[in-house]
């Protein structure tokens, strides 16, 4: 393990070849990766807090130490974690392949939260820094969150460029070539960006990370909290093909939702106006928690991480319903090995393995 409790965490070299960061660029000088290119590292953000998790804090420890050895033949292991942390880290992750930085953070959301890696045409990376304020100011304090990706970006000595844009990586699902989906929901939000149209939300996105081509889907599914975010929804497999969850059953509360949006992607297209295949992903049995915030918590196949050739998957403990959707994976990721990773304990705030997780790509 490498490991840096230094107040300034450590530099990796191999991502630069200066300690000073060259300067930002923007617009079409950028491309946000799609998530099957090739990836250096994925990062976490550990859980600490005992005050969520409906007491299962040290369970759910344990659920995130059996994901970083998922992670970490595949890829290595980042975590933005405080420095007095770091002992104990070290001691659970004797044989994971990790590096700890001193990162302290709010809470565990590090797809949210975290850096979003653009790629610039000079072959570089750059930090696209978005404002993030807990999903709409639902649930703080959420101040070490949002410096999380000014703190990524000193430590690995990359660019940065800011907005004042509120936006989670959550909500956002693009295919590699400029081709970008999201909600209404989301970032239109007052909770989030109260003046923005849609029009402003595309200019900063094309700004950010090169996108030139945003689709806008509707809301999200019952029990999301964030509002309605798109890894739950909408997961491209290919730059011309994504799965998107469906619901059969007009009596759940995902109908209408899911719905509507499937009748949207029948005009989805790429910026060179071929057709998306849209794959149809089943959701799970509901999961209900009684007496707690989220009594249908939001659990959809969707939320996958692909990490180089591993797409690991959430299962919910439903084996006919867990097979099936591992099985329309691995017939989209041929070349891929499709695991399932049980996710019932994320969910209890509200997330899966891709919420949780953030790509690095490789340079």
């Amino acid at each position: 393990m490498l490991h840096d409790t230094a107040i300034n965490a450590c530099r990796d070299r191999s991502f630069h070849g200066t300690d000073v960061p060259e300067s930002p660029v923007s617009g079409t000088d950028l491309r946000w990766p799609a998530e099957w290119e090739t990836i250096e590292s994925i990062w976490l953000s550990w859980p600490h807090r005992a005050d969520l998790w409906d007491g299962s804090l040290r369970d759910l420890e344990e659920r995130f130490v059996a994901l970083a050895r998922e992670i970490s033949p595949h890829a290595e292991v980042r975590i933005n974690a405080a420095a007095s942390l770091h002992p104990h880290l070290s001691s659970l992750l004797q044989d994971v392949r990790c590096r700890l930085y001193n990162h302290p953070t709010n809470d565990v959301w590090c797809r949210d939260h975290g850096a979003i890696f653009v790629r610039r045409n000079d072959g570089g990376l750059q930090v696209a820094d978005w404002q993030f304020n807990a999903w709409g100011g639902q649930f703080p304090p959420w101040d070490l969150d949002n410096a999380i990706p000014r703190r990524m970006a000193e430590s690995l000595g990359l660019p940065r460029q800011e907005s004042s844009l509120v936006l989670e990586g959550g909500a956002i699902e693009g295919n590699g070539e400029g081709l970008l989906i999201t909600t209404e929901a989301v970032l239109l939000n007052p909770n989030r960006n109260p003046d923005a149209t849609k029009q402003a939300v595309e200019a900063e996105l094309l700004r950010m990370m090169g996108i030139t081509h945003v689709f806008w889907l509707g809301s999200g599914i019952e029990g999301d909290d964030t509002g309605g975010h798109i890894d739950d929804m909408v997961r491209f497999v290919r730059s011309d093909a994504a799965v998107a969850v469906t619901e059969t059953n007009p009596h759940s509360p995902h109908y209408f939702a899911l719905a509507e949006n499937h009748e949207r992607l029948e005009d989805l297209r790429t910026p060179s106006r071929s057709s998306v295949e849209i794959i149809p992903l089943p959701m799970p049995d509901p999961l209900i928690r009684r007496d707690w915030r989220l009594e249908q918590l939001p659990a959809s196949y969707a939320n996958f991480l692909i990490c180089n050739n591993l797409v690991l998957v959430p299962t919910f403990d439903q084996p006919k319903n867990d097979d099936r959707a591992l099985g329309i994976l691995r017939e989209c990721f041929p070349h891929h090995q499709v695991r399932g990773f049980d996710a019932r304990l994320l969910l209890i705030e509200g997330g899966a393995i891709h919420c949780v997780t953030q790509q690095q790509p490789a340079l």
